[in-house]
């Protein structure tokens, strides 16, 4: 019994040791510590990329396969993309012009591909007739729709929008189809069995279970809406309002190539935000299911 209350007693002792009070300076180094390393882990692949590209771009220079002024190298398109951002008067409203389609088009084309793909998963008249079309859709080429896109709205705002949707839609639809047909059979049994059905089903059930394939198709449209936005901004540019690809287009026609460049790389750095911005959603998402490793 002396035993027994002894190691019992033992016990309770070690329950109520609070680690954070045998070493708070430790915890606390370790509490400011992990963020950082998970920032310095997400961040050191991408500056070193970043060098790598310079590098390689300032070699090439180096080596002169073109004229400067046809291929400048960085020191020049910095000096000029600085320029732009601090001192043109016309980059932040063609930017924000260009933000500002880039939103509207991608809000109707997550939109219309969500509708779509909903109704093509709940319907095998639909999968059979429209399921293939959709792919098909998905491989098209954004520019082979300008020329329609301009018979039918002229040069105009409507114009860019109907391609960046019809560019991203496809891979949206694509994206939560695919979703919904991965999602296990036991998860509809059990939540027809708790007495969802329809689109009581679809609501609590099948549409969070397909969240992640759904944001996956969401990011992909979101590269394709990009690329629509780019190729329509370069072939539809609607007088008085500048963007970033009639901006580009004018260094080319001018002959400017650090601002050419630099347009570019702009372009790619929103690109890039963007996709930092879905992976991360991505990740939190496999965080809150238990799928995500340290």
């Amino acid at each position: 019994m002396g035993d027994d209350a002894t190691a019992t007693g033992g016990t309770a002792d070690l329950a109520v040791v609070d680690p954070v009070a045998v070493d708070p300076a430790g915890t606390a180094r370790r509490s400011v510590g992990t963020p950082l390393r998970s920032v310095w882990r997400a961040t050191w692949p991408k500056l070193l990329a970043i060098t790598l590209f310079i590098t390689a771009w300032q070699l090439v220079v180096l080596t002169g396969w073109r004229p400067p002024y046809a291929l400048p190298g960085p020191p020049t398109v910095a000096r000029e993309l600085w320029d732009l951002v601090l001192v043109d008067p016309k980059f932040w409203p063609a930017l924000v012009t260009t933000l500002r389609r880039a939103a509207v088009g991608f809000l109707f084309a997550a939109t219309v591909g969500t509708v779509l793909g909903i109704a093509v998963a709940r319907s095998r008249v639909l999968r059979a007739g429209v399921g293939s079309l959709i792919t098909g859709l998905q491989t098209m080429p954004s520019i082979t729709w300008f020329p329609l896109a301009i018979l039918l709205f002229g040069i105009s705002e409507t114009a860019i929008t109907f391609v960046v949707v019809l560019g991203a839609a496809p891979s949206i639809a694509n994206g939560i189809l695919s979703g919904i047909d991965h999602v296990p059979p036991a998860f509809t049994r059990l939540g027809a069995v708790l007495g969802a059905g329809g689109w009581r089903l679809y609501r609590y059930v099948v549409l969070p279970a397909a969240l992640p394939s759904y944001v996956a198709g969401l990011n992909q449209g979101w590269a394709f809406a990009w690329r629509s936005l780019m190729a329509g901004e370069l072939l539809v540019i609607v007088a008085s309002r500048p963007s970033v690809g009639s901006r580009l287009s004018f260094s080319q026609e001018f002959g400017n190539a650090p601002q050419l460049i630099a347009y570019m790389l702009v372009i790619l750095v929103v690109g890039m935000l963007a996709d930092t911005a879905f992976t991360a959603s991505a990740r939190r998402m496999r965080s809150r299911r238990g799928l995500a490793s340290d």
